[in-house]
């Protein structure tokens, strides 16, 4: 339910005239308020005069909004015209300190000095929405422009002083640092090296905590990873790359500078240790060495890599345990999770991925240990696309049940009938926190032979409808209409290590 005094402020930011001489006379403890009735609503000018006198040193997007699933109105809002807003705002009062420094004017009331835009990637939601590539775009753009309006400040004040002391440099007024999660591609390379390069000493800096790259050579890769100030990162994907194992041998010394770093993500590397190749068992050792320099490692995933037999190799000079390990479609042999469930690593796991595994019986074995191992711990399971029978699952499910904490199971894509999913709901019934399922479209729901990958196109919808709603009545009679069952990659996907 909205307060009463959000109400208010939400009749206050609709007027503009009436807000902006109101923010001359209201006490600092309701501009909190204000701004988020003005960013929910998309009241963008007025959101504008709110940060351009914001009265504290920081502005932090996580803390004045939340999470967004956790607020309606931010679900059903747009975000984008909002941070663009808040942006603009941020430059335009730059841009005035500047100007005021050299002139001797005195500085307005805004007092930020930190902006904290992180988790912005929540709020890609549709054409409205600001995603994570157009959001670290917008910031960059912003931080070059900042650094361009100093550059023709401090000519002015240089040529207004030569005469008097033969001074060359303008006062600086303080700067703004903004905290961002960042994407960048082969098309937005440009820009954001221009503003990490130019704006470290610059007025407006940008301080990146998740940083996001696909399809980058390994020379841009490496000239972003220099450019990005180390403290504060704490996860670094770099996905689509096709950087080999020499590619990552040549990045990953450059991660060593981030010594916070948590979170590591290396699918589609273009990894196979299968082919015979010169090179092959060097390039590991450089691999694994590499990662062993990681000290505060806890998320590594190295999907879509071929590690068939290698993974005691890669993961054996590691000084701590993971907490999360994903390894989806890397065509693990037995001998790998038999390593695996006698790691360190094992007890620790928090959530697991061996999504895309062919769990014959021999697999099945040792996934079966290692769930024992992991039992006391894991949280996150997924285990899509494994061609899992009903019989193979009957097989995992003491093992399975056994895992107390779990929350999330994937196992989409799995060839399961109507009978195994009610079986698996019954068993896992008594799995207090298990609060997500993402099952598969049975078997018996197609009307010819389960295509692969899966598609709903060919499911009838009549019969999954009523087997969907058979579940949802077997987890109301056993107390668990708190779960969710879904055939829905979105939400499952939604999910991630550092929101467990």
């Amino acid at each position: 339910m909205l307060s009463l005094v959000f109400l208010c402020a939400r009749r206050l930011v609709s007027h503009r005239p009436a807000a902006r001489r109101a923010l001359d006379l209201l006490p600092a403890e309701l501009y909190p308020v204000l701004f988020q009735a003005a960013f929910l609503d998309g009241r963008t000018l007025t959101l504008r005069d709110i940060v351009g006198t914001w009265p504290f040193p920081v502005l932090s997007f996580p803390r004045l909004l939340g999470r967004r699933d956790r607020h309606p109105l931010l679900r059903e809002k747009p975000s984008k015209l909002g941070v663009q807003a808040v942006i603009l705002a941020v430059v335009a009062h730059l841009r005035r300190a500047l100007e005021e420094s050299g002139s001797g004017a005195s500085e307005k009331r805004c007092r930020l000095r930190l902006l904290d835009m992180t988790g912005l990637q929540d709020a890609d939601r549709g054409p409205e929405g600001m995603s994570l590539w157009s959001g670290t775009v917008a910031l960059a753009k912003a931080c070059v422009e900042v650094s361009k309006h100093r550059n023709e400040c401090l000519k002015r004040g240089s040529k207004r002083r030569k005469g008097a002391c033969g001074a060359s440099a303008a006062p600086q007024p303080l700067g703004v640092e903004i905290r961002a999660d960042l994407f960048v591609n082969g098309t937005s390379f440009g820009i954001l090296r221009d503003a990490l390069q130019t704006g470290a000493a610059g007025p407006l800096r940008l301080k990146c905590r998740d940083f996001h790259a696909e399809e980058l050579s390994v020379a841009g890769t490496v000239a972003l990873l220099e450019s990005l100030e180390p403290s504060g990162v704490r996860r670094v994907d770099l996905r689509f790359n096709n950087l080999g194992l020499a590619g990552l041998c040549a990045v990953l010394p450059h991660l060593a500078r981030f010594t916070d770093l948590l979170s590591l993500k290396l699918p589609y590397s273009n990894v196979d240790v299968r082919r015979p190749a010169a090179g092959t068992d060097a390039g590991l050792r450089c691999l694994a060495a590499q990662l062993g320099r990681l000290p505060c490692l806890q998320e590594l995933n190295m999907g879509s890599s071929r590690l068939s037999g290698k993974l005691r190799q890669l993961l054996g000079d590691l000084q701590a345990p993971l907490a999360s390990l994903e390894l989806a479609f890397c065509y693990l042999l037995p001998g790998d999770l038999a390593f695996l469930s006698q790691s360190l690593h094992a007890p620790a796991l928090r959530k697991l991925d061996l999504s895309g595994h062919d769990f014959s019986e021999n697999l099945l074995q040792s996934l079966q240990r290692l769930l024992e191992e992991a039992s006391a711990s894991l949280l996150h399971l997924d285990l899509m696309e494994c061609r899992l029978t009903d019989a193979r699952l009957e097989a995992l499910l003491p093992a399975l049940c056994r895992c107390s904490r779990l929350r999330c199971l994937g196992l989409f894509g799995n060839p399961l009938s109507t009978p195994g999913l009610k079986t698996l709901l019954r068993e896992t019934a008594v799995l207090p926190d298990l609060r997500l399922v993402v099952y598969p479209y049975p078997t018996d729901c197609y009307n010819r032979e389960p295509p692969r990958p899966p598609s709903d196109d060919a499911v009838d919808e009549e019969r999954f409808a009523a087997v969907n709603a058979e579940l949802c009545r077997m987890l109301a009679s056993s107390g668990r209409a708190d779960a969710v069952w879904t055939t829905s990659l979105y939400r499952h996907g939604a999910l991630d290590y550092f929101s467990l």
